[in-house]
């Protein structure tokens, strides 16, 4: 198998062909060995690479475990924000430093709920309801943290810690448009389709597709010459509106100088490939070769190809509209 460098690589082929064998049980491990100066798994005779050093497997595995991670907290826009709002005028004539605005261990964490924003009710002769604290109204603060302002370039009136958990990183833009650091992380989540997330929203309860998403959002901006992306069926669950957005992410990656390899089914990831690399002809024992490679046209046009015959009539359909 040959896969082109800087370039957006789909691995194709019917249930069974033999796909995540070859990428995530060869590719996968057999790089990351040669990077680390190990020895490759012994059912890998050889692995040539010209400059690889970094291997980032992107999966829809959810991320962090408890609601004390949160898009704010992943994204590293809470650390840049505490630190903000300890710089205010109103922090330091009431004694607050950086420490006193975390929502985890501060002391302007809400001390009903110690800053998770949530509740637990105990139900006679059913489960615990988990319900919003009363007291924060699940913007894991205290009341005092309400009286922290610091201006916002959009508006007149400043903006609170609390509320800022509370907006969308779409809305989060506009009043903090004067962070550079925060800024910056806000657009890449807008820019990854992301937008509409709440800062304080808990990580754990993102969908696949979302938690994938954000998962790039410390890589998208940044030179990745040196990287290679393995996702395994991103697209699954999304709407077509999202597959959009998805490729969107990936050629913004490649154009970083990314080298990045998809594991899909979609044809309209397949069709957007650079290149394709189809596996089969069957699944099981049928599988295990690779049938054609090449451009999404080039496979295409290989009869053999089971993946080749739909993608023919998917681009046929693309043609036409």
């Amino acid at each position: 198998m040959e896969i082109p460098r800087g370039r957006f690589t789909a691995v194709t082929g019917v249930s069974g062909s033999g796909k995540t064998t070859m990428v995530l049980e060869s590719l996968v491990p057999a790089l990351r060995a040669r990077i680390d100066g190990r020895r490759p798994p012994a059912h890998v005779d050889e692995i040539e690479d010209t400059g690889l050093r970094r291997v980032h497997q992107i999966d829809a595995t959810p991320i962090g475990v408890n609601v004390r991670s949160t898009v704010a907290t992943y994204s590293g826009v809470q650390d840049d924000l505490r630190r903000a709002f300890a710089r205010t005028d109103a922090a330091r004539e009431q004694g607050f430093t950086l420490g006193d605005f975390s929502y985890n261990t501060g002391s302007l964490r809400c001390p009903r709920c110690e800053g998770t924003g949530r509740v637990s009710l105990d139900v006679q002769f059913l489960p615990d309801i988990d319900i919003d604290c009363p007291e924060c109204g699940g913007h894991r603060y205290a009341p005092e943290a309400d009286e922290i302002l610091r201006p916002r370039p959009d508006s007149p009136v400043g903006v609170s810690l609390p509320h800022l958990m509370s907006l969308t990183a779409h809305e989060a833009l506009d009043a903090v448009g004067d962070l550079p650091a925060v800024r910056k992380k806000l657009q890449a989540l807008v820019d990854l389709g992301l937008g509409y997330l709440t800062l304080g929203e808990d990580t754990p309860a993102l969908s696949g597709g979302e938690a994938q998403r954000l998962k790039l959002a410390g890589q998208i901006d940044r030179r990745q010459d040196d990287a290679l992306f393995v996702f395994d069926e991103p697209s699954v669950g999304l709407h077509p509106r999202d597959v959009r957005t998805l490729l969107s992410v990936l050629d913004r990656l490649v154009t970083r100088g990314a080298t990045v390899v998809v594991i899909e089914h979609d044809l309209d990831m397949v069709a957007n490939a650079d290149h394709v690399i189809d596996m089969g002809p069957g699944g099981g024992e049928a599988g295990g070769r690779i049938v054609a490679t090449g451009t999404p046209a080039d496979v295409a046009a290989v009869e053999a190809s089971a993946t080749g015959r739909y993608l023919r009539d998917h681009l046929a359909a693309d043609d036409d509209r």
